[in-house]
């Protein structure tokens, strides 16, 4: 038996930080640091989609990439946002994280890393 990498790497992000600030709820910064985030971890940014529920309440949001996508959803009065990053080839979704969690205010942050397209052959 011998496993063939993985096509991606998936890893959900959970952001807990100050409730009511503002990365939380201002979509237009939001997405400026996760087109960051993409560049830092080498992905290529093709377009972008985003949505926000009116004022005093959060944003959702996707960053399309030649290696897949980066996506989040707020929720600005608990200061929390759930965060995916889906990469394939050799970018690694762990470099986005810097980016990710300073501009949050991370205060905590849970993370999981999912291979995706993971082939096992006996």
């Amino acid at each position: 038996m011998h496993n063939v990498p993985p096509l991606g790497r998936h890893m959900i992000l959970e952001v807990w930080g100050k409730p009511g600030s503002i990365p939380y709820w201002n979509m237009d910064e939001a997405a400026a640091a996760l087109v960051q985030s993409a560049k830092d971890a080498g992905a290529t940014v093709l377009s972008e989609r985003w949505h926000h529920f009116g004022a005093g309440y959060g944003y959702t949001g996707v960053v399309i990439l030649s290696e897949s996508h980066i996506s989040v959803h707020t929720w600005p009065e608990k200061g929390y946002a759930a965060i995916d990053v889906f990469l394939c080839g050799t970018c690694d979704p762990e470099d986005t994280l810097g980016t990710i969690l300073g501009f949050y205010g991370a205060e905590k942050h849970s993370m999981q890393v999912l291979q995706r397209g993971l082939k096992i052959i006996y």
